[in-house]
């Protein structure tokens, strides 16, 4: 029995547990990271933490990059919530074991970045912002998506 507890000390030590990373980024830093993306499709989804509609459809984004992964798809999470709100997005990230790309949005000023992303946005969440700049476009939506509304607006944005 000892044996068996210190091997899986041992493993555990060697191959500690990867947790989700959350990175703080800037629509600057957005901009960029899109950028090297000419024929990829992005879908950015906007959250936070203390949104229930934006829980309940975060799965839903994880099952597409699941089913649809080896297009060029990549599929951003970009919470919205303050910056000291970082260790509870990262919490609730593992819990959810997303494997998307998380961010915490690092902008100060909640009208100037909502008007930055569309300048139609309310600022109500859930929100998600799909681009393609291949083909020089981009839909925006302000609601919640059913998984057979989001497969269907990707499938016909791709």
């Amino acid at each position: 029995m000892i044996k068996i507890f210190t091997a899986l000390l041992f493993f555990c030590l060697i191959f500690p547990a990867k947790g989700q990373q959350v990175k703080l980024i800037s629509l600057t830093e957005l901009d960029k990271r899109l950028e090297g993306g000419k024929d990829t499709t992005y879908i950015i989804n906007f959250w936070a933490t203390w949104c229930a509609p934006c829980l309940k459809e975060l799965p839903h984004f994880e099952k597409l990059r699941k089913e649809h992964g080896k297009e060029k798809l990549k599929i951003l999470l970009v919470s919205v919530d303050f910056q000291s709100k970082l260790n509870s997005v990262k919490t609730l990230s593992k819990r959810l074991n997303l494997k998307n790309e998380v961010f915490l949005l690092n902008e100060k000023n909640q009208q100037e970045y909502i008007d930055k992303i569309d300048k139609n946005w309310s600022g109500a969440l859930p929100a998600t912002l799909l681009l393609n700049k291949s083909k020089t476009r981009g839909e925006f939506y302000e609601k919640e998506f059913t998984y057979s509304e989001l497969l269907r607006t990707y499938e016909t944005f791709k």
